[in-house]
């Protein structure tokens, strides 16, 4: 199981998630998802879908972990 992931919206890079011990931390590729910047996930897929939400122009996400 890999402890990296890129996360990505529309073929467009939202961040990247690594895994430490609390989850998946969320590091930002571009100013769109700058507020997941340093978030932590249950799972890579949260984070994901996160970003989906980010970029559908939801503003309040709930929180996660």
């Amino acid at each position: 199981m890999s402890d990296t992931y890129i996360i990505e919206v529309s073929s467009q890079a939202a961040g990247i998630v690594v895994r430490n011990p609390g989850g998946f931390r969320f590091f930002a590729a571009t100013q769109r998802f700058f507020s997941l910047e340093g978030r932590l996930f249950r799972s890579a897929r949260e984070a994901e879908r996160a970003a989906f939400r980010v970029a559908n122009g939801e503003r309040d996400l709930p929180a996660v972990a």
